[in-house]
């Protein structure tokens, strides 16, 4: 059904209805507004289903339901008050009835920007706390001190943060800081679920930033903040210690693309020098071995989709070595390594480019070159050869295939 014979029939059904949450804020931002969400009060949940039969119920602890509007599934969600009972996400007693008003709704949410209504069919916009002035000055601040109620909201902010390239304010970050304990015992699909969505920013190192200006980075990415304070050699690393050239490198990335896979490597391709021997310092050993057991305590503490792991592991063993290959069978064999990773191997090349700076030819056409060497077979083979000698005879007919297209792209 079209948006105002919905609005209509909740309006004589005795409810109000807001359009609430992103669509608002980036309509204010003048930015591409997000799909729509839509809150109702002065209704009863039996009364909305016998407006909308076909609705269907997808929340658990408070009513949302999915209804198609203007052509799309909007969630429609009933205006609801809580009440910190516990610890975490869940310790909230909600409450949804006709009585509970938008302005009730609006309070408990995290940051003004994201509490804001705008009235239907009206369009009177409804802003108790200072959302709009928020976002004209390109800040985030907290709707109040409930802010801490739910720890995973300072990671919002940071997100929020990092998305549009705002500045957080000082009561909110303190408010971030008081988190800090509950954080620490957050599920950790909750913690994963802000850091996929903040890999998705223009500039995403400054979702880390902000939480290590909050004093939260360690207890919710502890393999980025073991970072802070390992030196580097000066001479090729003056942007200061492993946690600024991953920062660095992750911004780098990002502006070459947009695959959260790839920010994810740039992110994790360092990990292993927080767990340098102060001794060592300002050398980094081993930092690849040391990395893959970082990456496996992350996955351990936070589980990481498959792909990002198995891309993010290879990065982390390959990102050194990839470009000061000099031997034949070894750039071989590296790539069609890479092109077996679940990472395309431009953005596999936008991590080394980010890290090392120019790349040699075999990698720059690494993607072509492997390619070509594929279709080489071992069953092509002469007949007598056995075992290990078809293994031998397939990698030296392909490194004279690499030779020769390096030779051409000179």
């Amino acid at each position: 059904m079209e948006e105002a014979a919905f609005v209509a029939a909740l309006r004589r059904g005795g409810a109000r209805v807001f359009v609430v949450g992103g669509w608002v804020r980036d309509r204010l931002r003048g930015a591409a507004a997000a799909d729509k969400d839509y809150v109702v009060s002065g209704i009863g949940e039996a009364a909305f289903c016998a407006l909308f039969p076909d609705a269907q119920r997808v929340g658990r602890s408070f009513p949302v339901y999915l209804v198609t509007v203007d052509g799309k599934r909007a969630e429609v969600a009933f205006a609801r008050r809580e009440r910190k009972t516990g610890p975490g996400y869940r310790g909230f007693a909600v409450a949804f009835s006709p009585e509970v008003t938008i302005e009730e709704d609006l309070y408990r949410r995290d940051t003004t920007m994201n509490s804001i209504a705008l009235e239907l069919p009206e369009g009177r916009l409804i802003d108790l706390y200072g959302g709009r002035e928020d976002i004209a000055r390109g800040r985030v601040r907290a709707v109040s001190s409930h802010f801490v109620e739910d720890p995973v909201r300072a990671l919002r902010a940071a997100r929020q943060a990092a998305l549009f390239g705002y500045e957080i304010t000082e009561e909110t970050l303190a408010y971030m800081r008081a988190c800090r304990a509950e954080l620490a015992r957050e599920p950790g699909e909750r913690i994963f679920a802000e850091l996929r969505r903040a890999l998705g920013a223009a500039q995403p190192s400054a979702f880390f930033r902000w939480l290590a200006r909050a004093g939260v980075l360690d207890v919710t990415f502890p393999e980025l903040a073991a970072l802070v304070g390992k030196t580097q050699p000066q001479a090729f690393h003056p942007e200061g210690d492993a946690f600024e050239h991953t920062m660095l490198v992750l911004d780098r990335v990002a502006a070459e693309t947009g695959d959260v896979r790839a920010r994810f490597t740039a992110l994790a391709h360092d990990i292993g020098k927080g767990r340098t021997p102060q001794a060592m310092l300002p050398h980094h050993y081993g930092h690849e071995v040391r990395g893959l057991d970082v990456l496996a305590d992350w996955n351990r503490r936070m589980t990481l989709p498959r792909d990002w792991r198995a891309a993010a592991a290879f990065v982390i063993r390959e990102h050194m070595r990839a470009p000061r290959l000099t031997k034949a069978g070894k750039i071989v064999r590296l790539l069609l390594a890479a092109v077996k990773v679940p990472l395309p191997f431009s953005a596999f090349l936008a991590m080394l480019r980010a890290d090392h700076g120019d790349l040699p030819a075999y990698l720059v056409h690494g993607e072509e070159i492997a390619a070509e060497l594929l279709r080489i077979s071992g069953h092509a083979a002469p007949p007598e050869l056995v075992g290990k000698e078809i293994a031998d005879w397939l990698l030296a007919q392909r490194v004279r295939r690499l030779q020769a297209l390096l030779q051409q792209k000179k």
